[in-house]
């Protein structure tokens, strides 16, 4: 009942934020974020949505790669966008990694390994980030106590996203770990994979930055850096509305922590949903695509491992 309910009560959960902070904090700061948004953010980013996607794409494609699967960049793009702006558009902010896994996994006559190369790939980002996070987090100042609900979100997301993957994988635990060390562990891909993984991350930081600039924010890049590595672990929470909800929550509060004020918190974050959105927008091209990549057919019934993903 409860994996039933689970979808809906997140997306409650996730609403049920949005209003929290429509009540305490007003629409000003919405409709501002939606006024602030301009030509030339809008351009960037298209740019800084290009570099995140294409690194994406290819970390996709060495991990696939890595388990046997053909996958080329020139399919992988197409698809990865595809996915960002499913991700976007839908509740849950998985369903696009969900079919571009399902739909790979078909058509390279593997579904099982088709959706761990999704898994692994978006799990392996999610290292890179946690890794530079603590970084950032340990280089500031120990009595700094704005970094005090920054680590508590982090904690809550590494949590969330630990617990998450094994309870995936639990039951084939020697099927993954095997082809883990393959598709991410090997000395071919992990060099890959971790610079690949930097330079997305950087990318999204670098979005953030815009967002806060249009937004009005100008505090020094050395003080929001902190805020901004955070806040990417916090959307990855599966608590969302296309990535809305715990976002907002999470720059409110750690701008009002840090003295910036929660309103421009929370208008950077609208900001940057607009600009990730925007950023996603050339997978409206790739919608309705076949690909046309040849490999093998095997007939597997996607049903289970969708919801399970899903979930």
């Amino acid at each position: 009942m409860v994996r039933r309910l689970w979808p809906w009560l997140r997306l409650l959960l996730a609403c049920g934020i949005l209003l929290a902070l429509l009540v305490r904090l007003g629409a000003g700061a919405f409709v501002d974020g939606l006024r602030a948004v301009d030509l030339g953010s809008l351009v960037a980013a298209l740019g800084i949505g290009l570099v995140t996607t294409l690194c994406g794409a290819a970390r996709w494609c060495v991990v696939a790669r890595g388990l046997g699967l053909p996958l080329s960049l020139g399919t992988a793009v197409p698809d990865y966008y595809r996915a960002l702006l499913l991700n976007a558009v839908l509740p849950a902010g998985v369903l696009g990694d969900v079919h571009r896994a399902v739909s790979h996994g078909q058509r390279a006559g593997d579904l099982g390994r088709g959706i761990r190369a999704v898994v692994f790939e978006r799990f392996a980002g999610q290292v890179v980030l946690i890794a530079i996070a603590l970084v950032v987090i340990l280089a500031q100042p120990p009595l700094d106590l704005t970094l005090d609900p920054a680590a508590a979100i982090t904690v809550l997301a590494i949590v969330i996203g630990l617990a998450g993957f094994a309870g995936l994988w639990r039951k084939r635990a020697a099927t993954v770990w095997a082809d883990a060390r393959a598709g991410l562990l090997s000395r071919r891909a992990f060099p890959s994979v971790a610079l690949l993984s930097t330079v997305a991350v950087a990318g999204h930081l670098a979005l953030l930055f815009v967002a806060a600039r249009v937004s009005g924010t100008d505090a020094p890049a050395g003080r929001l850096l902190p805020l901004f590595v955070v806040a990417l672990l916090v959307m990855a929470i599966p608590v969302n509305v296309g990535g809305w909800g715990p976002r907002e929550a999470f720059l409110a509060a750690a701008f009002g922590a840090a003295g910036l004020g929660a309103a421009h918190g929370l208008t950077t974050a609208v900001v940057y949903g607009v600009l990730a959105l925007v950023a996603s927008l050339p997978g409206a091209l790739f919608l309705f695509r076949k690909n046309g990549e040849v490999v093998r057919e095997r007939g597997h019934q996607p049903g289970e491992q969708v919801l399970a993903l899903a979930r």
